[in-house]
C-alpha cells in the first residue's frame, strides 16, 4: 500500500469516522496519563469541543517552556497546542500542523477563545495544514524550533524515518523532541498495515520497538531516553482477533538535538539540580532512571551531562567535573528499591539512578 493511500485512510478515520474520543475502540489513542493538577487546571479552561476531540496516547508537556517556540506534530483539534499556549506564555509561540481539515477546523475556530481565556492580546498559536513528513514544505524553517511534541501521531505516518529527519532539521541545537507513540513487541503482518480500523486506532502502524531503535541509529540519534511506558488494552474483541498475541505499549520518549555518544561514558562528573525550574521545586525527572532531587548530588555519564548543561535546562543545574579523564563505561543500574519511575506527570517525579 503506497503512502498516499495510507494517509488518505488516516484522514478519513480522524476526519469522518471518529466523532469524539468515545468512538475509539482501544485505549491506544486516549491519554494514558492523568494530568497533574497544574495542567488539569489549564485543560479545564479549554473549549469543550477541543477536549472532546482529543486522541492522544500520552502526556507530551515537558517542563520549562516559558518563551519557547513549540511545534506540535499532528495537532488535531488542538488540545495539547492550547495547553502549550498557556505554558509558553505571551512571548512564546505554538505551531500546530495537521493534515486533516476537519480536525484543524476545530482548532482554528477556537484561537480567539483561548487567547481571551489566557489573557493574551492576540493568539500565540498558529495552525498549518500540512504533512509531518514535509515540515519544510509546510514552511517550518531550519533550526527554528525549541521543542517538538507529538502525541500518538508518528505511528500513523508511512514514512516514520522521514518524520524524524524533518524534526532534526527543524530543531535548534540543544532543542528537544518530547513525544508519545504506540509501539509493539513484534513486527506485524502486512494486512495490519492495510486495515483502516487498526491503522486509525494507532495499532496498524505501530513500530516494533527494535525497529524504532534502528531508525534512531540510522539518523545518528545515539541516545534517546524513555520517560514512561504503559500497556494498551485491546478492549474490542475483533481487534484482539486480528492482532493475535502482539502486545502494544504507549511509550513517551525525549530526544535532544545534541552530538552524543552511543554508550554512557564515565568522566567522573556529578550533577546538582538547583530546584529552580518552575513547577519542579523538589526534583526534576530527565527520564525513567534519572530523578534529580533538589540539592542532592548524582553521578552522571557524559551524555546526561550534555542533556542537562547544553539545553534549556542548563541554568538550573550545577555540574562538577570536566570531561577530561575517562573512567570507562558508566556503571548503569536499575531503579533503586523503594523508588518508582512514575512521578507526577512523568515530568518532575521520582526516578532512579543511571542508564
Amino acid at each position: 500500500m503506497n503512502s498516499k493511500t495510507t494517509l488518505d485512510m488516516v484522514k478519513t478515520y480522524y476526519g469522518k469516522v471518529l466523532g469524539n474520543s468515545k468512538d475509539l475502540k482501544t485505549s491506544a489513542c486516549c491519554s494514558a496519563d492523568l494530568l497533574p493538577q497544574a495542567l488539569s487546571t489549564i485543560n479545564s479552561m479549554l473549549h469543550a469541543e477541543v477536549r472532546e476531540k482529543f486522541y492522544g496516547c500520552g502526556l507530551v508537556i515537558p517542563p520549562h517552556l516559558e518563551g519557547c517556540t513549540v511545534l506540535d506534530l499532528g495537532c488535531g483539534s488542538g488540545r495539547d497546542a492550547y495547553i502549550l499556549s498557556k505554558l509558553v506564555g505571551p512571548k512564546g509561540k505554538v505551531i500546530g500542523i495537521d493534515m486533516t481539515s476537519e480536525q484543524l477546523a476545530v482548532a482554528q475556530r477556537h484561537r480567539e477563545y483561548h487567547a481571551q481565556a489566557f489573557g493574551y492580546k492576540t493568539s500565540n498559536v498558529e495552525f498549518i495544514q500540512g504533512y509531518i513528513e514535509d515540515l519544510a514544505g509546510a514552511g517550518i524553517e531550519p533550526h527554528s524550533i525549541d521543542v517538538v511534541v507529538s502525541n500518538c501521531v508518528i505511528n500513523l505516518s508511512p514514512e516514520k524515518s522521514r518524520v524524524m529527519s524533518e524534526v532534526l532539521r527543524a530543531l535548534k541545537k540543544g532543542g528537544e523532541m518530547y513525544f508519545s507513540d504506540v509501539y509493539v513487541d513484534r513486527r506485524l503482518p502486512p494486512f495490519c498495515h492495510e486495515d483502516p480500523v487498526l491503522l486509525g486506532e494507532c495499532l496498524g502502524g505501530a513500530l516494533y520497538i527494535e525497529d524504532f531503535r534502528r531508525i534512531m541509529e540510522k539518523l545518528n540519534i545515539r541516545d534517546f531516553r524513555k520517560i514512561v511506558q504503559t500497556p494498551i488494552d485491546l478492549v474490542d474483541p475483533d481487534i484482539h482477533r486480528k492482532v493475535g498475541m502482539a502486545r502494544f505499549y504507549s511509550v513517551t520518549h525525549r530526544i535532544f538535538n545534541l552530538d552524543l555518544e552511543d554508550r554512557c561514558e564515565d568522566y567522573g562528573q556529578v550533577a546538582y539540580y538547583q530546584g529552580t525550574i518552575p513547577g519542579c521545586p523538589h526534583g526534576f525527572m530527565l527520564d525513567d532512571h534519572h530523578f534529580f532531587e533538589t540539592g542532592r548530588p548524582m553521578a552522571v555519564c557524559r551524555n546526561t551531562e550534555d542533556m542537562l548543561a547544553k539545553t534549556r535546562f542548563g541554568p538550573h543545574f550545577k555540574v562538577v567535573g570536566e570531561p577530561t579523564t575517562h573512567f570507562g563505561l558508566f556503571p548503569c543500574g536499575p531503579t533503586p528499591a523503594g523508588q518508582t519511575s512514575e512521578g507526577p506527570a512523568a515530568v518532575c517525579g521520582p526516578g532512579g539512578a543511571c542508564c
